[in-house]
């Protein structure tokens, strides 16, 4: 098994709060969840890239479907920061 993924500071926007809250979700679940390497909802392609960006230091995305609607939780590279969001407020 291997060691949990750093998540650095963690922030979510207003949008994700609202629909995690719509849903009866609380973030820290996903957060627990993307930390553990459980990637939620994504692709085989996507589930290679998040294990290609832990031996290589790249940005990590995890997506989860809730009963409101879909969070993403993404650590950037430099494992600084972990934000909870919409897909809609990605940059």
């Amino acid at each position: 098994m291997r060691a949990p993924l750093p998540l650095g500071r963690v922030v979510a926007t207003p949008g994700a709060l609202e629909l995690l809250k719509e849903g009866k979700r609380h973030p820290f679940d996903l957060l627990a969840r993307h930390a553990t390497g459980d990637w939620g909802e994504l692709c085989a392609f996507d589930r290679r890239q998040n294990e290609i960006a832990l031996r290589e230091g790249l940005r990590v995305l995890s997506s989860y479907e809730t009963t409101a609607g879909r969070v993403w939780v993404i650590t950037e590279a430099d494992r600084s920061v972990t934000t909870v969001l919409l897909p809609e407020e990605s940059l």
